[in-house]
């Protein structure tokens, strides 16, 4: 038996997300049956984050078992020309260890938010971030932003779907960066609450438009109640960036 690490590439517009799913055709199962029908072999592939419905991934990170042997070469070039008319493609591909696990080996996970703040509508870029045509206040959206910084409990910034045991969550690093007429957000953490991201960036979306304070991020977080905190920005414009092991 023998275990492989892949790193993926997707385009989640036309997905219903990372995770098999009985509505529709999801990354995971995408991917599965590409495995079986280069390998002849049925088999589950386990992913390091399950992202929903419209959100893309640059550096998604999925394992999974072979009785057979493959070469790396093999499993990336032989998955890429079965995946060829699907918005996936896999990175890289290499052999691990059995101790290794996509999701628990995990140390560190980080997200993109792409935000394009511009009048005019998006085209190219449609699908691929958040168009908002009211101008920002960068300065009071990075001071907000320090808010999270640090173990919080943060269940005002999770989804009434989320199954997580804990809300306490620690955010190790949150940049906010400026280019032309784009801002992306990066955030830093070992794992997630569900659509705790786009909440995130919903809340920050507020102060930016100058609805609340940056302030008004410490009210939220320690009242811990989801109506106090902004609307959850939509799936487009967040990618799963990369995995830290």
């Amino acid at each position: 038996m023998s275990r492989y690490k892949i790193i993926i590439e997707y385009k989640g517009t036309d997905y219903v997300g990372w995770q098999r799913q009985d509505n529709g055709k999801s990354i995971q199962e995408t991917i599965e049956n590409s495995i079986e029908k280069l390998t002849n072999e049925k088999i589950q592939v386990f992913g390091a984050g399950r992202t929903d419905s419209g959100v893309h991934a640059l550096g998604q990170v999925a394992h999974f078992d072979l009785n057979k042997k493959f070469s790396s070469d093999s499993i990336r070039d032989g998955l890429n020309n079965f995946l060829r008319s699907e918005s996936i493609s896999i990175i890289d591909a290499e052999e691990v260890t059995d101790d290794f696990h996509a999701r628990f080996s995990a140390k560190k996970r980080e997200y993109l938010y792409k935000i394009i703040n511009r009048r005019a509508p998006l085209t190219i870029e449609k699908d691929l971030a958040w168009v908002l045509h009211k101008k920002l206040n960068l300065e009071k959206i990075k001071d907000a932003a320090n808010f999270f910084i640090g173990k919080n409990n943060l269940n005002a910034f999770r989804s009434s779907h989320c199954q997580s045991k804990t809300t306490i969550k620690n955010i190790d690093k949150i940049e906010i960066i400026k280019k032309n007429e784009q801002i992306e957000i990066n955030v830093q953490a070992k794992s997630f609450l569900h659509s705790q991201v786009r909440i995130m960036v919903g809340t920050l979306i507020n102060v930016g438009e100058g609805k609340i304070s940056p302030e008004y991020i410490k009210f939220i977080i320690k009242e811990a109640k989801r109506e106090n905190a902004g609307p959850t920005a939509p799936a487009a414009g967040l990618y799963l960036l990369k995995v830290i092991y």
